[in-house]
């Protein structure tokens, strides 16, 4: 293509609303463009790039017996009554409601839509396993959209869903998307990890995160160097301690601490390190429960597993008038001793400490020598504590080291969830009605191409991995002479005979224009025609991702090009 004939409206400035590299970058590249908060178009470079990602889902989803379908993104409220997500998605479920009154949602998800379609098609043990995908636009009404494509309320998806007959079979289905997945992000240039993961609003027994590893990402993930064990900081576990206290209990004792609400200013004010402190920190349930947590000073409690815990769905911190009214004491001097019809649950590693420090349930007032069992009750000990960098290894005790991570894809197995709502069922060999097993899997289409851009990119603009970069490579003239010219058509020419995808830069703009938009739009090869060079008979190659500059005849382009591609 030649630039003068595509729209690629670069931008000299960084963006002001642009907060993270992909978002200003993308936005100056001229490859997308802002509709409204969250939403954007995609002009023809972005939309390039879009298309090879779903080009390599297609064949890996195909490869590994997926089959494509497409279903609407408008779903009936009907359907997400049956499983109970009509309420429990909350405000990020975009209703509507039709001329007859009717209710629907712009489908974030198409669990529902998936299992109405295999309660109504399917009959037969027969017919299963049975995967269908799709690739297709979602909405989420985010209630902060930002970062571009990375948290867009808009966004293209590609879903998959899978049917099975027991768990065993369903095992296989999973561990094939898990591979397929593998292949994806392997085929796309990225450097990823698979790790462990929650399942959140989906739902099910085990699912796994593909983190994109990058500086600039939200996610923090723990892994076992050389091992095996990896896990997103929500997920990950932590093993009960190992150095359980041998201390004699101390007699309790009630100490003044004015104006000590925080850990440092207490473990200060009384000469203490943090772990010889236990924090309270009270919760309320969706049904409105309140509930204590204990976690050791130095830690930090972990939500996740608190909910799987108590098995609710979601807790938020309790109020400052909700904690004077329980603990009769202001932010911050909570404790559990002395709390009256308040469930109390700790972390594991509140077990195995003595005589430590805990709010005194009222104002300017902790108590010294506190213990489990003879001060207050817990009802359960658990793993409740946000994992952390040096934490030993679940799997080997290995210290973990921790890196940020953007998550592109997410592969969950369901089990009956769904099914049992539903009622998607079929009959077995023996001719019983049985409940379909089901695992669903997703990939952030868009959110991959802004990946890349943040793994993928230096000062000067985007380096993308050769198999979805827009083009590979940019042609360059520099100077408006009849050789130049010639010889760039030429190339031009034969780089497409040779199924080459080029940008021919054929605007009057000086050189340096030229240049810093070539950089900023990340070609892999960007190729230099100059009077200067033909007159010795060459023209120049930049890789440029390593700034090598290679000088070849025009008649070797070509040749040197398609090797190098070939090679990646």
């Amino acid at each position: 293509m030649r630039t003068s004939q595509v729209l690629i409206p670069t931008l000299r400035e960084d963006p002001v609303e642009a907060e993270i590299v992909s978002h200003r970058l993308m936005l100056r590249a001229g490859m997308i463009r802002k509709v409204a908060a969250g939403i954007y178009t995609y002009l023809p470079l972005g939309l390039r790039v879009i298309r090879k990602i779903e080009n390599i889902i297609r064949q890996e989803m195909n490869r590994a017996g997926a089959q494509e379908i497409l279903m609407p993104i408008l779903s009936p409220a009907e359907l997400w009554r049956e499983t109970g997500r009509w309420d429990f998605y909350g405000k990020e479920l975009l209703r509507c409601q039709d001329r007859h009154d009717r209710d629907f949602c712009f489908g974030p998800t198409h669990e529902e839509v998936i299992t109405d379609l295999f309660r109504r098609e399917v009959r037969s043990y027969r017919q299963l396993p049975l995967n269908c995908y799709q690739i297709q636009t979602k909405f989420r009404d985010e209630i902060r959209p930002r970062f571009g494509l990375m948290r867009g309320r808009e966004f293209i998806m590609k879903d998959a869903y899978s049917f099975d007959r027991d768990e065993e079979s369903a095992r296989v289905s999973y561990q094939k998307m898990y591979d397929a997945y593998e292949r994806i992000f392997t085929r796309c240039g990225l450097n990823f990890r698979p790790v462990e993961a929650d399942n959140g609003m989906i739902g099910g027994s085990m699912s796994h995160e593909f983190m994109v590893l990058a500086e600039t990402g939200e996610e923090t993930i723990l892994y076992e160097e050389g091992g095996t064990y990896a896990a997103n900081v929500e997920r990950a576990e932590v093993l009960p301690p190992t150095d359980v206290s041998t201390d004699q209990p101390l007699p309790l004792e009630t100490v003044s601490t004015p104006g000590m609400k925080t850990v440092e200013d207490v473990c200060k004010f009384l000469s203490l390190t943090p772990d010889h402190l236990v924090k309270t920190l009270l919760y309320q349930t969706p049904d409105n429960t309140i509930v204590a947590v204990l976690v050791r000073g130095d830690h930090e409690a972990n939500e996740i597993k608190v909910n799987r815990l108590l098995g609710t769905t979601e807790i938020i911190l309790a109020d400052p008038e909700i904690v004077t009214k329980v603990t009769s004491a202001p932010v911050g001097f909570a404790g559990p001793v002395g709390l009256k019809n308040i469930r109390i649950v700790a972390d594991q590693a509140v077990q195995g400490m003595k005589n430590f420090v805990v709010g005194g349930n009222a104002n300017d007032t902790h108590f010294l020598n506190v213990n489990c069992d003879r001060d207050f009750q817990v009802e359960t000990f658990a793993d409740l504590r946000q994992a952390k960098a040096g934490d030993p290894s679940p799997r080997t005790n290995a210290p973990l080291s921790s890196a940020k991570g953007i998550e592109v894809g997410h592969v969950f197995l369901l089990g009956t969830k769904y099914s049992e709502a539903m009622g998607a069922n079929f009959l077995d060999d023996q001719g019983k009605d049985t409940m379909a097993i089901m695992g669903c899997y997703g990939i952030g289409v868009s959110r991959t191409a802004a990946a890349s851009i943040e793994q993928n990119h230096d000062a000067k603009g985007m380096i993308w991995p050769t198999p979805i970069a827009p083009f590979h490579v940019h042609l360059l003239p520099v100077t408006n002479s009849e050789l130049v010219q010639e010889t760039t058509e030429t190339l031009y020419q034969s780089l497409i005979e040779a199924e080459i995808e080029v940008l021919w830069d054929d605007r009057d703009e000086r050189a340096g224009v030229k240049f810093n938009d070539a950089d900023l739009i990340g070609a892999p090869y960007h190729v230099t025609i100059g009077d200067k060079g033909l007159k010795n008979g060459v023209i120049e190659i930049k890789h440029r991702r390593t700034g090598e500059m290679v000088k070849v005849a025009p008649s070797e382009a070509t040749s040197y090009l398609s090797q190098h591609l070939a090679s990646l």
